[in-house]
């Protein structure tokens, strides 16, 4: 789509920024559901599934014509925080 106006470029940014944003909520909600299915802290850090899915987007970014090491900063960063969270969920609900 072709558009006629720098405004209009970024008005268009601002709406998939906003989208992205909504998707990372949605994300960190899941993460905090899913720690209602697990035993152990080394459950929750998940090692392996946390490589799957760096893996996975890095690949997917080099499909999308993205840079594979700027996606593997961005979900290192979302992924450490998410599971410093879910820990803390999974512990507050072993205290109950």
């Amino acid at each position: 789509m072709k558009y006629s106006s720098l405004e209009e470029v970024r008005s268009e940014i601002d709406k998939v920024d906003e989208e992205i944003l909504h998707l990372i909520a949605k994300r960190k909600d899941l993460i905090r559901e899913a720690a209602r299915f697990k035993h152990s802290i080394d459950e929750v850090k998940a090692r392996d599934r946390v490589e799957f899915v760096i893996d996975r987007a890095r690949h997917l970014a080099l499909t999308l014509g993205v840079n594979p090491n700027m996606v593997s900063e961005i979900y290192t960063i979302m992924i450490d925080d998410m599971v410093e969270n879910e820990i803390s969920e999974f512990q507050n609900a072993k205290n109950f």
